[in-house]
């Protein structure tokens, strides 16, 4: 039997479009726990997520406006993040009541039950408790579909209320008609400028019996135009039982008119037909990927894995391509799709190495999206939302993407752009660059999460050295080359750990298993394997194969518990390793790099195994926009991206026992369970099609920086220094510079023999040089102290924040507005009290004691601070207190002198300084759901 090309196509496009894919994916996964998913409807990419919100009080684990744990709905509102960290959206939101109509989401809200909901692919009901009705969504790319069935007679209200999850800034509603609205919100949350546009379409007529708003005048049901800064409305018609209510909801990022032109998206009031339309939609998706099982829970959990990285990032541009960009003026995209929602510290490791395979085109979309980010808004983004630089997390890992896409040969954006682009991100002097470009890596005293913030870099600096390879460009190549070294810098040689450095040497104390703010969302343990680039340099730094395979067998059979500050996101621990945050993702494959393949298969397929259920808290932690479950799709695939910007896969035995890759427009790609590895990690062709078109540059290595030995940063008469490094046969060098005009010239360095003493306050210079290779400079300060002064802390200072111990109250260095560097000391549920000896008698005038607020992290100005005076150290006589004056619940960090002068000297010789705690967090404090308790911050306690 023949067969034309035309029939062979037909039946193939039957194969893949025919399985009703959809019908495997369980959105309820990821809603419990600390997935931070919603069920609501969506099609791929879409802007619309129509989604039910049952959390209104910014909680952590509501961050995506559902828990399922909850049992009231306050609405459903049109736009949503799949598993951030962060709360955000809640666009445009409806409720349906009967009745007197209620303006206060105490009053409009329902319990519900999930017995009685039901969430695919594209769709989402529920019945409404209170009022017994039932409620079906579903959506298109940029419309969100309403069904309301009623089930009781009477009077049917459709509550719209903009002050819904986050900071109304401008709320506009126009009345175009009985069945039309139009509406813009601009908000303020995580995003700090949002604009949503609406157009609402109603298929019956309604009447405004209930307003809510802050305009100028008291507003009338029968007004066409509400705005202010507190809007909602309540539109009504009377129902008999059964009657159904269908409102589309269109958006749109630029205005009334793109609401509008988006609206034709979806044409009369066919609610089946749209659901259909859907799933088709999620059909041709997720066929691009099928597996062979017949275990229905992995179906399942493999299919909204996959799903799971389709719902982001989110289209942001109308049907005729404008779009509202980074400068917040109108643009129009030309020759590709605007995309927003871009968590690129998560998505860089598996989502975005997961859409080379199988996005292609939109991977160009999404780079062409970064590179008009850069031109609009000044650089490349960091953690775009609603085109909004939010600056959440670290590093410029979009370099990471263009990299990788530049290294597959992924075609239709400007590579030399890129290249631009990336270079500019690198080259900037904020958040630790320019002391990590001055010195080779950032210290506790230039920037908070130094290690994260120096490994990361030296990662993307790596990225950006491949581009230039790709490009010829040879002076660039070997500049980022240098600079992706950097992570030698931070690498204890005698512990084996990343460990942070302060005022040139190593911080101390250090337990790798501690979370604080020298890391990001981690420890050490966590970030000490983090050198993609560079896996045999740090092979060979752990001291060679089998001493790594030791290290990472001691990660993953240590005790299964962190120390410090409690970290949320951290979970999912085995040993130390955290499947539940991105850092971790890629360690079990490490074991590939020396020789024991086995293992890494042994810990991958447990993690597939133990920390993906078919079940509401069945992902282990956040899925932070598509990267826990890329990682399912990958290994289980039996590949993952370990180097993204490399182009060739880490791999481990396939999961399931067939696996075929439909990429758009390519031929399919079978992968079985017996899979070679070499035929894995050229999945895709990229590492072929690379290995023919690039060619590899030498660099010179770096020379690790020494470090600079001291037991303090403040002395009182002198001070021992030492000055080591990793390899015994470095020739040191080291200047004291003790005057500020000096210059650090060759000339001013002299050999180091051995340890040496200061008596004065000076700055010591060090490094390495052997013949003409030669280390960066390092520098440490140090402080003599400028009284003999001691203290007696009364109170317990929270051991993550000590600020050196009691003396670095008195050492005369003052802490910056950045309290994360460790310059402050933390005290929490209880005030602060020390007591000064002064020595003798002496008089006093002046009382100083600073402290900072930063309320977002729970840190508040005492309510006021008492200095009292003794003779005796036993009886305090009080002279004075001064009052706060900062107001709590202010965003901006503050720091505040609690001084108090007294119109005459006084003599004394100990002072006692009290600062009462402000006590529980009140209500208004996102850390009120957690019955959180008030941080006290003081750094510097001055006498004169």
């Amino acid at each position: 039997m023949r067969l034309s090309l035309s029939s062979l196509l037909l039946l193939f496009s039957f194969s893949i479009f025919g399985q009703n894919l959809h019908q495997h994916v369980n959105p309820m996964i990821g809603t419990g726990g600390h997935g931070h998913t919603y069920p609501g409807a969506t099609v791929p990419f879409g802007m619309v997520q129509l989604s039910p919100d049952t959390r209104i009080d910014g909680s952590w684990d509501g961050c995506s406006g559902y828990h399922y744990d909850d049992t009231i709905i306050y609405g459903f509102s049109h736009t949503h993040l799949n598993g951030t960290g962060c709360t955000d959206y809640g666009d445009i939101m409806l409720m349906p009541t009967m009745g007197n109509p209620m303006l206060s989401p105490k009053d409009y809200s329902s319990s519900f039950s999930h017995a009685n909901e039901k969430a695919s692919a594209g769709f989402y009901s529920v019945k409404l408790d209170k009022h017994n009705i039932d409620v079906a969504l579903t959506a298109s790319t940029r419309v969100g579909f309403h069904q309301y069935t009623f089930n009781t007679s009477g009077n049917a209200n459709i509550i719209l209320d903009l002050n819904h999850r986050d900071k109304l800034l401008q709320g506009e509603v126009r009345i175009i008609n009985t069945k039309t609205i139009e509406i813009l919100r601009r908000s303020e949350a995580w995003a700090k400028d949002q604009y949503v546009y609406a157009r609402i379409e109603f298929s019956e007529p309604m009447q405004i019996n209930k307003v809510r708003d802050t305009g100028f005048a008291p507003a009338s049901v029968t007004d066409k135009f509400f705005s202010g800064t507190q809007l909602a409305l309540s539109f009504s018609k009377k129902v008999s039982k059964g009657d159904k209510i269908w409102i589309k909801v269109a958006l749109s990022p630029t205005g009334y008119e793109g609401a509008k032109l988006n609206m034709s998206e979806i044409s009369g009031w066919n609610f089946n037909k749209v659901r259909e339309d859907a799933e088709k939609l999620w059909d041709q998706q997720l066929a691009k990927i099928q597996i062979t099982e017949t275990n229905k829970d992995k179906l399942s959990i493999f299919y909204t894995a996959l799903y799971h990285t389709m719902v982001q990032p989110n289209i942001a541009q109308d049907i005729d391509g404008k779009y509202r960009g980074r400068d917040n003026k109108i643009h129009k995209a030309e020759g590709f799709d605007y995309y927003s929602v871009f968590s690129l510290w998560d998505t860089f490791r598996g989502a975005h190495p997961l859409y080379t395979l199988i996005e292609k085109k939109r991977t160009a979309d999404f780079i062409n999206t970064f590179l008009k980010q850069y031109e609009q808004g000044g650089r490349l983004p960091v953690w775009e939302l609603a085109s909004n630089e939010t600056d959440c997390m670290i590093g410029y890992h979009s370099v990471s993407v263009m990299a990788d896409a530049m290294a597959k040969g992924i075609k239709g954006f400007d590579y030399e752009k890129a290249f631009e682009a990336a270079k500019h991100s690198a080259m900037l002097d904020h958040l630790g660059l320019e002391a990590y470009k001055r010195q080779g890596f950032i210290s506790m005293d230039d920037e908070h999460e130094s290690v994260s913030k120096t490994l990361e870099y030296a990662y993307d600096d790596w990225c950006i050295a491949q581009m230039a390879l790709l490009l010829n460009k040879k002076e660039d190549y070997n500049y980022f080359m240098q600079r992706s070294q950097s992570w030698k810098n931070v690498f204890d040689w005698n512990t084996g750990f990343m460990r942070p450095k302060k005022n040139g040497g190593w911080d101390k104390p250090f337990d790798p298993r501690e979370i604080n703010n020298n890391f990001t969302e981690g420890n050490s343990w966590q970030y000490s394997f983090f050198v993609p680039q560079d896996i045999q340099g740090m092979i060979q730094a752990y001291g060679g194969a089998s001493r790594f395979e030791a290290k990472l067998d001691e990660m993953f059979n240590s005790e299964s518990k962190t120390t410090g500050r409690e970290q949320a996101d951290v979970t999912g621990l085995i040993g130390q390793y955290a499947h539940g945050n991105e850092p971790s993702h890629h360690m079990a494959y490490l074991y590939n790099y020396i020789g024991k393949p086995e293992k890494t298969t042994e810990k991958v397929h447990y993690i597939l195994n133990e920390f993906y259920k078919n079940t509401p808290d069945g992902l282990i932690g956040n899925e932070d926009c598509g990267q826990m479950s890329a990682w399912y799709v990958l290994s289980s695939m039996g590949i993952y991206a370990v180097t993204p910007g490399l182009p060739v896969w880490s791999t481990t035995v396939p999961y399931f026992e067939k696996i075929k890759c439909n990429p758009d427009g390519e031929k399919p790609i079978e992968i079985t369970k017996n899979a070679t590895p070499e035929s894995l990690k050229n999945t895709g062709g990229f590492y072929q099609n690379a290995l023919s078109k690039t060619t590899v540059l030498n660099h010179r290595t770096i020379v690790p920086v020494p470090v600079i030995v001291a037991e303090s940063k403040s002395f009182k008469d002198k001070l021992k220094v030492e000055i080591a490094s990793q390899n015994a046969k470095d020739n040191l060098f080291y200047w004291v510079k003790k005057e500020s005009s000096d210059n650090a010239s060759e000339n001013n360095f002299m050999p180091y023999n051995g340890p040496f003493y200061i008596d004065n306050s000076a700055e010591v210079w060090a490094k390495i040089k052997n013949g003409n290779d030669k280390s960066r400079n390092v520098t440490a300060t140090f402080f003599k102290k400028p009284n003999n002064y001691t203290i007696e802390l009364k109170s317990t200072y929270n051991p993550q924040y000590h600020a050196g111990g009691a003396d670095g109250l008195l050492d005369g260095i003052h802490g910056t507005i950045n309290w994360r560097k460790g310059d402050w000391q933390g005290y929490q549920t209880q005030d602060f009290e020390a007591v000064i000896d002064r020595q003798k008698e002496q008089s006093v005038t002046e009382f100083h004691s600073t402290f900072l607020q930063d309320q977002r992290s729970w840190i508040l100005m005492p309510t006021k601070v008492e200095y009292y005076i003794s003779s005796d150290n036993t009886n305090f006589i009080l002279v004075g207190s001064v009052a706060n004056d900062i107001d709590p619940k202010t965003d901006e960090n503050q720091i505040k002198d609690f001084s108090l002068t007294l119109p005459k000297a006084i003599d004394a010789r100990y002072v006692k300084v009290k600062a009462y705690n402000y006590g529980k967090l009140p209500e208004w404090h996102l850390g009120y759901p957690y019955n959180g308790d008030a941080f006290i911050f003081i750094d510097e306690i001055t006498l004169k």
